[in-house]
């Protein structure tokens, strides 16, 4: 990987949450960009390129499925992770469904969503490139 950080977009309507996770997440080298709707998390993907995305499921404006999707068709190639706080692993299956990367419950351990952003994006990267392919 390059020496440029990851860009990671964090989306969650909880701001505590958000900022903490965020801050958490800076201190371990990673560029974070913060959205705290779904509306607000397409404006800044539509205005800033990002390696990765980390979503909850549950907000006000619209669900985790809905900007999963949306994401999907705006850069098809970035990984998102699905969080959920609300014990609803079935929701999260979902996502998996709709071409989410992986998903946590939380609260989340910091160092385990870090592992898996970062084996997202290795996947992500390793799928475009034509070197991927061997045949």
């Amino acid at each position: 990987m390059s020496d440029k950080p990851l860009r990671v977009l964090l989306i969650d309507d909880e701001a505590g949450f958000t900022e903490v996770l965020a801050k958490r997440l800076r201190r371990r080298g990673l560029e974070v960009l913060v959205a705290f709707s779904g509306a607000e998390a397409v404006r800044t993907l539509h205005e800033n390129a990002c390696d990765a995305a980390v979503c909850d499921l549950k907000m006000v404006d619209m669900d985790g499925i809905e900007v999963l999707k949306i994401f999907k068709k705006m850069v098809p190639s970035m990984p998102v992770i699905m969080l959920t706080g609300h014990g609803s692993e079935e929701a999260a299956k979902d996502g998996l469904d709709a071409g989410a990367a992986d998903y946590l419950l939380k609260p989340c351990d910091i160092d385990e969503l870090l592992a898996k952003i970062t084996a997202a994006i290795t996947r992500s990267r390793q799928s475009a490139s034509p070197a991927a392919d061997p045949s």
